[in-house]
């Protein structure tokens, strides 16, 4: 499995030193960005899995920053963490920018860690699937490829009870 990347965004580097302490007995790759613009950058560069985001920042109000990652990187998880929480705030978190999650600070560290290994449960599944369902689109190619150059190959009789029917006089046919 390819190793989950963590992207927190936040103006204030002490916070971002103390989310890296959150995760740092974790196996994922943490990236820290002090603003949206740094994050953007990181986002071109690498692929991200999970964005943390603050919400209160200088160049851009967290809510904008992420629904501009919802629009340009759909896939990544989004979660904000504020200092300045009101329900309207978290209403339009949910709402426009699709936040999974939403923390205030100070954050606990043990819900903030199990917050993020039940999104990577989650992303390791979706991974999964997508393997699977990989699989099983080349097995009906494969087996249309068949149909199509020896047809009737995949026509099975069966009877009452569901049991296959072999007809021996035409299978020596």
């Amino acid at each position: 499995m390819k190793k989950v990347t963590v992207l927190f965004v936040d103006d204030e580097p002490n916070v971002l030193s103390a989310l890296r302490r959150t995760l740092r007995a974790e196996p994922y790759k943490v990236v820290l960005a002090q603003g949206p613009d740094e994050a953007l950058n990181a986002l071109k560069d690498q692929e991200v899995d999970i964005l943390v985001s603050d919400h209160l920042m200088p160049t851009m109000d967290g809510l904008t920053f992420l629904r501009l990652v919802k629009m340009l990187y759909p896939r990544v998880v989004r979660i904000i963490l504020t200092g300045h929480a009101n329900l309207d705030m978290a209403i339009g978190a949910i709402n426009d920018g699709e936040v999974l999650r939403f923390f205030t600070k100070p954050w606990n560290d043990v819900e903030l860690r199990a917050a993020i290994q039940q999104i990577v449960a989650f992303i390791e599944l979706k991974r999964e699937n997508q393997v699977l369902m990989d699989t099983v689109r080349k097995q009906r190619t494969f087996i249309d490829q068949l149909e199509e150059e020896h047809p009737g190959l995949l026509k099975v009789e069966r009877d009452e009870s569901g049991a296959i029917v072999l007809d021996e006089d035409r299978l020596l046919r």
